[in-house]
């Protein structure tokens, strides 16, 4: 093995020799660099954490359903509150308003139909569409679901001036450019920076096994 070879592997101690390559540097020390993402206790890192931790809590909130009948899921909520305003909406709309597919979608339209809670009628202009509005009662429920969570949202912002809220609102438009981007360039975007996900030495794990 050359010298070069040997400094790059670190030997049976996992340390470089110093020399052509400069200061001894550990597997550790490499591992660390070729982890995913920015450190945690960096500003980058700590969006990435706090991002990722914003995205699993929506997702365990969508995907927990209700066991009883006469309540609704947040997925269902979010149908109606997506027709909130509106004269008409077809499923194909909701579907990507609500990030869901559209086959789901209107099984769901018609589980919220049979509460009474939208109406479903054929397109005049194409018979093969089925526009959704809301009844009378979903824009009283719709308008008690407000009610009942707008003091919790801005509750949970209140620490936080206008202008700062101003500027989270960027921060959040520009991650959706990000990657809203990598669908345009039909590329797999990476996961949220590895801490967000149980620190580096998942991430390291992560890497040896690939």
């Amino acid at each position: 093995m050359s010298a070069v070879s040997e400094d790059v592997s670190g030997g049976a101690t996992g340390r470089s020799a110093p020399g052509i390559l400069g200061p001894a540097v550990t597997s550790a020390d490499v591992a660390e660099r070729l982890s995913l993402g920015p450190r945690a206790e960096t500003p980058h890192g700590q969006l990435g954490v706090a991002f990722k931790r914003a995205m699993v809590a929506v997702r365990r909130l969508r995907g927990r359903e209700t066991h009883r009948s006469e309540q609704l899921s947040y997925a269902q909520y979010g149908l109606l509150f997506g027709l909130a305003g509106m004269c008409e909406r077809s499923a194909r709309d909701l579907a990507e308003h609500a990030d869901l597919a559209p086959a789901t979608v209107a099984q769901m339209l018609e589980s919220l139909e049979a509460h009474g809670l939208v109406t479903r009628t054929r397109s005049a202009q194409d018979r093969r569409v089925v526009l959704s509005a809301l009844t009378e009662r979903g824009e009283q429920l719709v308008a008690e679901r407000h009610a009942q969570m707008e003091p919790r949202w801005r509750s949970a912002l209140d620490q936080f001036d206008d202008a700062e809220l101003v500027v989270a609102a960027r921060v959040l438009n520009r991650l959706a450019d990000y990657f809203d981007a990598f669908l345009e360039d039909d590329v797999q975007p990476p996961v949220p920076p590895a801490q967000a996900v149980g620190g580096g030495s998942r991430a390291r794990a992560r890497a040896e096994s690939r």
